[in-house]
């Protein structure tokens, strides 16, 4: 069973980069308090790491 991570978004996009916006995007968030469960890699922790003012990990599974 692959370890997967629970993230939520907790800030605007709004008035932030480009870039940023793209990564809230790439990984599925593009609204306030939406929650997505993706697999947890090394690419999708660098994303977070990169936008982690606007999301927060609310659970790690497996």
């Amino acid at each position: 069973m692959a370890k997967t991570i629970v993230i939520k978004q907790v800030g605007s996009p709004i008035r932030r980069p480009a870039k940023q916006r793209a990564t809230l995007i790439g990984l599925g968030l593009n609204k306030m308090h939406r929650v997505r469960e993706l697999e947890d890699t090394p690419s999708v922790r660098g994303m977070i790491r990169s936008i982690s003012h606007m999301v927060e990990i609310v659970e790690e599974k497996g």
